[in-house]
């Protein structure tokens, strides 16, 4: 997978959950994230860090955040 490092905008929660609210592309554009729908962690290796699955729009897509930084798919 190649990927494409994005700035977040987040919403850190009391328990310690991070709720992703805006992704910033590296050219300027914006999208709000409507919804998370679920995160995970990998357990076979398949990528790495959080696995977001969020809705963008009417859009299902995924964002990771690996430690401190954020990607997405690379199209």
């Amino acid at each position: 997978m190649k990927k494409t490092y994005v700035q977040v905008i987040c919403n850190h929660l009391d328990n310690g959950a991070v709720l992703p609210m805006e992704i910033r592309w590296t050219d300027g554009r914006t999208w709000k994230v409507r919804r998370v729908i679920h995160a995970s962690r990998s357990l076979d290796g398949e990528y790495e860090g959080t696995r977001y699955t969020v809705l963008i729009g009417r859009s299902t897509r995924y964002l990771y955040q690996d430690g401190d930084r954020w990607y997405v798919e690379a199209v």
